[in-house]
């Protein structure tokens, strides 16, 4: 007798929900207490933003930050990645844990905040992400959603200018990355990259003039 085949397992949406009303100090006891894989808080002013992230959501911060770091290391970038580390301030009253972050040029110091973060925007956002990186001071915040890129660069006193490319790694080009998040198979997508990149003649250095 032969055993029928079980139906493929559903695959679950993205879950968020948001507590208004939370304390500092019952965020970072309920952060501390739920270890859970996966799970990721932002916390603004009393609201707690609760993610649970879907398969497809971890697909696509994986390949993004793959081909980002792979990027760096074709072009010798120094770039140092730090993925989903929680970041804290009480003054400042945020939280967050972003999908992917980076550093340029030197490590990431206890206290310090990163200089990129990327967000994947698959469900509609209940708190505002680039008012909780705003309070961190963070530089760039590359948000990924329907499948293409909006880079948000800080301005020099508070708040977020949208530009169309990042000011630390000025010759990524984001249509390019947006593309290659949609390959579905990843190795390929990263040969891809690595075509491109190569592709790119060097530039030869200006002769002085005698």
């Amino acid at each position: 007798m032969v055993a029928a085949a079980s139906p493929p397992p559903l695959l679950m949406p993205e879950q968020r929900i948001v507590i208004h009303g939370v304390r500092w100090k019952d965020y970072v006891i309920l952060r501390e207490a739920l270890e859970v894989p996966g799970l990721r808080m932002t916390y603004l002013k009393g609201a707690l933003e609760i993610t649970s992230p879907s398969r497809a959501h971890e697909a696509n911060k994986k390949i993004v930050a793959r081909l980002v770091e792979t990027y760096a290391f074709l072009l010798r970038l120094p770039l140092n990645g730090y993925g989903s580390t929680t970041f804290r301030s009480e003054a400042k009253e945020r939280g967050a844990e972003p999908d992917e972050c980076w550093v340029v040029g030197r490590e990431l110091a206890d206290g310090a905040f990163p200089d990129i973060v990327l967000e994947v925007i698959e469900a509609s956002l209940m708190l505002d992400k680039l008012a909780v990186y705003d309070g961190f001071g963070v530089p760039e915040v590359w948000l990924f959603e329907g499948g293409a890129f909006t880079i948000h660069r800080r301005k020099p006193s508070s708040g977020y200018v949208r530009t169309t490319k990042s000011t630390l790694l000025p010759k990524l080009d984001f249509d390019l990355l947006a593309k290659l998040t949609q390959a579905g198979n990843q190795q390929a997508a990263l040969e891809s990259l690595e075509r491109a990149v190569r592709s790119v003649p060097a530039k030869k250095p200006k002769r002085r003039r005698a």
